[in-house]
């Protein structure tokens, strides 16, 4: 029925919906954010290439490589950009494991999450004036560990993870077979 913005930043606007669902009358403060897209990384070596980033007001927190999307931007492009910027490396192969909602209650924000194996170093980190970030390299299973006991606390991260064990971990003969490839 009627939008009001009331706040337009650098990332993010903030909106106010007054909507009618099902008959009622409601209204509905929304976040406005252009996405993003990340990627779960694996190098030649099959270790996991993540990230260690200060996040405001949070700290420094392990996470995968991901960055906003860009007006009109791919999301698998920016996926592929970000793994440059954000650690050097170079995807061999690169497809799509989940698109999801982060906060579906108040924000429009969709990220999407890739898969990139045979990762190469090939440059330097190129991080934004703002970006304080390290390369970390972490075998898989102990990503997992630290998923499943919440010592990783980062929505993406964690379902890019959730996405491919789900893709690749099924049982074998002898009890589950690896979750990572």
């Amino acid at each position: 029925m009627s939008r009001r913005r009331i706040y337009s930043g650098k990332i993010v606007g903030l909106s106010v919906h007054d909507i009618r669902v099902e008959g009622r009358r409601v209204r509905r403060e929304i976040v406005e954010h252009p996405g993003a897209a990340a990627v779960l990384a694996f190098d030649p070596d099959g270790k996991v290439v993540l990230v260690r980033q200060h996040r405001f007001p949070h700290g420094y927190v392990l996470e995968i490589p991901a960055g906003t999307l860009e007006r009109g931007e791919d999301p698998r492009a920016c996926a592929a950009r970000e793994l440059l910027e954000e650690t050097g490396h170079r995807a061999g192969r690169l497809s799509r494991l989940v698109s999801y909602y982060p906060s579906i209650g108040y924000s429009m924000e969709v990220i999407h999450c890739y898969l990139a194996r045979r990762a190469t170093r090939v440059a330097e980190i190129d991080a934004d004036n703002d970006e304080f970030i390290t390369v970390v390299r972490m075998d898989p299973e102990r990503l997992l560990r630290m998923v499943l006991s919440g010592r990783i606390r980062d929505s993406k991260t964690i379902c890019a993870v959730l996405a491919h064990m789900g893709r690749e971990g099924r049982p074998g003969p002898r009890g589950r077979a690896p979750l990572f490839a």
